[in-house]
Order: C-alpha cells, then sequence, then structure tokens
C-alpha cells in the first residue's frame, strides 16, 4: 500500500503539488501510510484501507488532468510492482533456485498488488477509479456524483460484502498475470 500512496504523492507533487510531501508521504515506509483502522479491518474481515495521500488539485494548472493522472498513478505503481515481481519470479526459476519461500512470496506480491491496482480502478467512491471517471464529465454532473458519495459508499461496502465482485475480479487478476508472465519469460528468453 506504501507503493501506492507514495505513487499519488509523488504525481501530485510533479503536477505542483507540495501537500504531500509536506506532510512527510512521500515515502516508502509504510509506517507513514497506515491507517490503524484500515489495518484492523483487514485483519478481521478481510479487506482494509491505507491513509488517502492528501492531495491538493488546487495547485495544478488543469485540475481535471492533475487528477486523472494522480488517481491513475497508485493502480499503475501496483502494475509496475506486480510485474517485477513476476520478472524476478522467472528470473528466479531459469537460474534454478528453488526456495519456495522466495517463489511464493514473489508469486503473493504480484497477486496482491494486481488485485489491489485492478480493485482501486473500479468506478465507486472513494475509489481511484471514481476519480479518474468523475473527471471526465461536466462540472455539474461531477458535483452530483461527488455529492451522492455517501450512497455510493454503502451500495461499496454492499457490494464487496456480497461477494460479486470476487469472480470478475479474479478473473482479471488471472488474466493480467498470464500477460505479466508471457511479458517476462518473453524477455528471459532473449
Amino acid at each position: 500500500m506504501g507503493i501506492h500512496e507514495s505513487a499519488h504523492g509523488l504525481v501530485s507533487y510533479w503536477f505542483g503539488d507540495p501537500t504531500a510531501k509536506e506532510e512527510g508521504r512521500l515515502t516508502l515506509n509504510p509506517f507513514a501510510h497506515i491507517d490503524w483502522a484500515g489495518l484492523l479491518c483487514l485483519l478481521f474481515f478481510r479487506f482494509g484501507w491505507a491513509k488517502p495521500v492528501p492531495v491538493d488539485p488546487r495547485y495544478y494548472k488543469d485540475p481535471k488532468t492533475g487528477m486523472i493522472w494522480t488517481a491513475f498513478a497508485g493502480p499503475i505503481a501496483n502494475f509496475l510492482l506486480a510485474f517485477v515481481a513476476i520478472f524476478i519470479y522467472y528470473g528466479c526459476v531459469k537460474a534454478g533456485v528453488e526456495s519456495s519461500f522466495i517463489l511464493s512470496l514473489l508469486g503473493s506480491i504480484a497477486i496482491l498488488s494486481i488485485g489491489f491496482g485492478i480493485f482501486n480502478l473500479l468506478p465507486i467512491p472513494p475509489l481511484d477509479g471514481s476519480k479518474i471517471l468523475f473527471a471526465f464529465l461536466p462540472l455539474d454532473k461531477y458535483l452530483r456524483f461527488t455529492q451522492g458519495s455517501n450512497v455510493m459508499m454503502i451500495v461499496f461496502i454492499l457490494l464487496i460484502a456480497s461477494g460479486i465482485l470476487d469472480g470478475p475480479l479474479m478473473t482479471m487478476v488471472s488474466n493480467t498475470i498470464d500477460i505479466f508472465s508471457s511479458v517476462a519469460i518473453s524477455i528471459w528468453k532473449l
């Protein structure tokens, strides 16, 4: 989660927003990003969250474009981490590393990172996907959606609790792993 949140802060900083830097959130230190309630929920309910990195789009020259890229940054960081883990995994296999711990750890990092990245792209508030989608809406519709975010939060919680999203998300995770694995294997064959 630290990589995801740091990526949001870093891209926002690149667009001119010093907020995350001023609050010490441009770090990979996981303790800077822990939301203790989110961590407890993760431990007890298998669903949690990190402390969101503060961003202020008023610093951006173009707030909508800045928010799109800032929102995309977290999931992109997750996908990059997953690809690196898969790439190293196949490098270990090619080198004959037989440590099941290392291979299992790399596989878990890849699965969790891809799952987290895909999940965050769902266009449901407060996820990154909603920020990306809403930035494409005209201002009046944007305000209407963001004002109704409490209702959307309830819908979001019900979707998670019902398990409706599990099948489609697992299919997307599996397909992404297959694509990343194919690319990594092709690179190692060079």
